[in-house]
């Protein structure tokens, strides 16, 4: 078979690229390599890979694998085109599906058969390709305008004829619910619903931008205006323009940033790094929370005149345990995509399992149900999902400290408190972030900033 398209490979391990170097040569036009993640968006750039081979761990003594899943991300917000295929020494199920979840096509296994790594980058490449018109990006993403699922359950419908109602408008909307409860789906609808469903809809995790790239992300920057600004940078109030910007995890924002994000909001306009000209912004404004932001306005970790700006309407979205009757249909729901997503021919579920499902807490909402049949479909053998199928995690409701009037415990900062807190989070969660996460109330992406910045 010729040789086609463009590898890159990622690991910091320099025999493995070396032996890769050598074997793969045979089969791509270009095989290109490097030791560090850090360098991918300026290779994304300049060599425009058709596949990247990327390694889940760089940092020593680190194997969780998280690196690996924030790059991958990097590389389909960069450069969606590239296929990218996860290489990792730990064979582990959850990283896997979680990896897949967020757009891997496949995932190797150290030490790998070279007839299935060869197989497996090949199938890559070919995904790569377009399918559809000449220059059209076939790369499957999310449909905005895909109808969300609402359930029937009586604690939902009131909140479906109130989002039918405010979608229409451009009224600011804060999504208040816990985490996994669909907050970002919501958002989606409401702008699907919208006069602006032609428009962009762009979603920003406040929670994982940085302190020092803030204004950068959201307003955007001119080239030259500081240190590695090579090029004029289009922030996202700029790229929604027209359409939906969605804010999630607002309440991460820390207070003394808030301020440049009211006077975006007020003024309808920004100014980007660099610049000193106002730009003025048509954009439909839509954050979420898991948390209560009265209460940190109380304890002046919010500010109220922001919370005034973002809640101009209010939607909570109940728990998952509080709406029952929509664990079954929801499951067949998510059954039916997996079972085509990964060729299998699973068409029911057992009494067994929907006992099991019935009795479970979901205290991850419906991101833990999603999770739990996406892995059960990929160990199912049968036609039947099987109770045997459903491994469900043992997260338990984050536990309310105890008070007693006549101890005082001993005073520590924020930081020391915040420290005990990811630390017993993780422990109690045997190392799984993913549950350690939602019982904290955060992201993934956060807790592993939280860790690294506390060396836990």
């Amino acid at each position: 078979m010729a040789k086609q398209g463009t590898l890159l490979v990622v690991d910091d391990n320099k025999n493995i690229l070396t032996s890769l170097q050598y074997l793969l040569g045979d089969h791509f036009t270009r095989v290109i390599t490097s030791t560090t993640p850090v360098t991918l968006p300026t290779m994304l750039q300049m060599e425009k890979p058709d596949v990247v081979l990327l390694d889940m761990n760089f940092s020593s003594g680190l194997n969780t694998g998280n690196e690996g899943l924030y790059w991958l991300r990097e590389i389909r917000r960069l450069r969606p085109q590239t296929q990218v295929v996860l290489f990792t020494a730990y064979a582990d199920i959850n990283l896997a599906v979680t990896g897949l979840k967020d757009g891997a096509t496949d995932f190797v296994v150290k030490p790998w058969d070279n007839t299935k790594l060869v197989q497996t980058l090949k199938e890559a490449y070919d995904k790569s390709q377009p399918k559809g018109k000449k220059g059209l990006n076939t790369v499957p993403v999310e449909e905005d305008n895909k109808e969300m699922y609402w359930g029937n359950s009586p604690t939902i419908r009131p909140l479906k004829l109130t989002v039918e109602k405010v979608s229409a408008t451009d009224a600011t909307i804060l999504i208040t619910g816990e985490n996994g409860t669909g907050k970002d789906m919501l958002a989606h609808e409401i702008h699907r619903l919208s006069g602006r469903v032609n428009g962009p809809f762009v979603s920003v995790d406040m929670g994982a931008i940085t302190e020092t790239l803030f204004e950068s992300e959201l307003f955007g920057h001119v080239k030259g205006s500081f240190t590695d600004a090579h090029v004029d940078r289009t922030g996202r109030f700029e790229a929604a323009d027209g359409g939906t910007l969605f804010l999630d995890e607002i309440a991460n924002l820390p207070i003394h940033m808030q301020p440049k994000l009211l006077t975006a909001i007020q003024k309808r306009s920004f100014v980007k790094v660099g610049s000193n000209v106002p730009q003025p912004t048509n954009i439909r404004l839509i954050c979420a929370t898991n948390r209560n932001l009265e209460q940190m306005v109380q304890d002046g970790t919010f500010r109220e005149d922001l919370l005034y700006r973002i809640n101009t309407i209010h939607l909570h979205i109940p728990a998952l345990r509080e709406r029952q009757e929509d664990i079954l249909p929801l499951t067949q729901r998510f059954l039916n995509q997996y079972s085509t997503q990964y060729g299998r021919a699973i068409t029911s579920i057992s009494e067994g399992a929907k006992k099991k499902l019935l009795a479970h807490p979901w205290y991850g909402n419906i991101r833990e149900l999603q999770h739990s049949i996406e892995k059960a479909v990929i160990l199912c053998d049968d036609n039947e999902l099987q109770e045997s199928n459903l491994e469900l995690s043992n997260m338990i409701a984050p536990p309310v400290p105890e008070r007693s009037e006549n101890m005082e415990a001993p005073v520590q900062t924020l930081d020391e408190m915040e420290k005990d807190l990811v630390k017993r989070a993780v422990d109690q969660c045997n190392g799984n972030l993913s549950q350690a996460a939602a019982t904290l109330g955060i992201t993934r992406q956060t807790l592993y900033n939280k860790m690294k910045r506390y060396g836990i």
